[in-house]
């Protein structure tokens, strides 16, 4: 069955193009020579990027291959303006971005709602040849054609805003996290690669405050290449302020996993590395106190950890304390 998250599609836009100016003299009954009355051509829609509050996913445009702008009227006599062609809106999500398909040139991102991006302007109208009579040339015999439409594959691309973004392998337990602290229902299993799309959870914390909590697909050891699924998600955590990086208690190396994850992450983009990080030892109720001290040992020094087993509810109310303490804390 397909999903209903989409976060990528690629449509072809095309603005409208100006309407042409009309070459036109006045007539009339007992007005055998009159000047030139020819009006301007209208404006041509824009292609217009607009935020919609109300939608968390492209699924609406999934479909969409083709959105043309109304073409501006032509001018009339009688110095009639040609009416301007209708705008073409794309509703999208907060937190969506758009390219150029062919050069990726940065068109706009839309974090507001109801915030406009123009993606492509449409063509002026030319002039009728009304505009063109001077002293010297009271009757021109020419009009100014419309400006030509832009037309172009533009790729829209969705980036979760959430407060914590869930880094970690495959079955590392970050859905289960999600589900126990969250509302959110995501698929889990006993086997990598469950989950397939992010999953987004509002965390309830004390005194009715809450915080957003981002679930993506497990990143194996080439993400950044384009192994596994973690390329096509790892765009979702670019906008969390905080990265909780999810390492399984029975893992042969803690530490070293957390550091594959890490340079997954930096040659994907070395910017994330400068956001918050939390490193959550799941599954703990897997080792002994022993296991613990040992994995204690050779944790980082500078990250904030936490050993935490959702299915038996340990550390939870602690994680929960340590993020928001970390999303409240202003940087030194």
């Amino acid at each position: 069955m397909a999903s209903n998250f989409v976060d990528y599609v690629k449509v072809f836009c095309r603005s409208g193009k100006g309407g042409g100016g009309s070459m036109h003299f006045h007539r009339a009954k007992y007005v055998p020579k009159g000047g030139p009355d020819g009006g301007d051509g209208g404006k041509g829609g824009d292609v217009i990027m607009r935020g919609n509050a109300q939608l968390w996913t492209l699924l609406h445009l999934r479909y969409t291959k083709h959105l043309y702008a109304e073409d501006g009227g032509n001018g009339g006599d009688a110095l009639k303006t040609g009416a301007n062609g209708k705008n073409i809106y794309i509703d999208v999500p907060l937190g969506t971005v758009a390219y150029d398909a062919e050069t990726r040139e940065h068109l706009g991102e839309i974090t507001e709602d109801k915030q406009e991006i123009v993606l492509m302007r449409g063509g002026r109208g030319g002039k009728g040849n009304a505009f063109f009579k001077t002293a010297t040339m009271q009757a021109p015999k020419f009009s100014q054609p419309g400006e030509p439409s832009i037309e172009g594959w533009i790729v829209i691309e969705l980036k979760l805003l959430a407060d914590v973004g869930l880094v970690g392998f495959p079955n590392a337990g970050k859905s289960t996290l999600l589900s126990v602290v969250s509302a959110a229902k995501p698929e889990i299993a006993d086997y990598p690669f469950t989950t397939l799309t992010p999953n987004l959870g509002i965390v309830p914390y004390y005194d009715m405050k809450s915080f957003i909590m981002a679930d993506i697909p497990g990143i194996i050891e080439g993400a950044a290449e384009g192994k596994g699924l973690g390329l096509r998600f790892l765009r979702h955590i670019e906008r969390n302020s905080i990265l909780l990086f999810m390492v399984a208690a029975d893992s042969p190396d803690v530490k070293e996993a957390y550091d594959v994850l890490l340079k997954e992450l930096k040659k994907y983009n070395p910017e994330l590395l400068d956001k918050k990080r939390i490193l959550a030892i799941s599954k703990s109720d897997l080792i002994d106190e022993q296991q613990r001290k040992d994995i204690k040992k050779h944790l980082p020094k500078k990250i904030p950890h936490i050993f935490i087993s959702s299915a038996m509810g340990e550390g939870i109310k602690e994680l929960k304390d340590l993020i928001w303490l970390s999303i409240t804390t202003e940087e030194e």
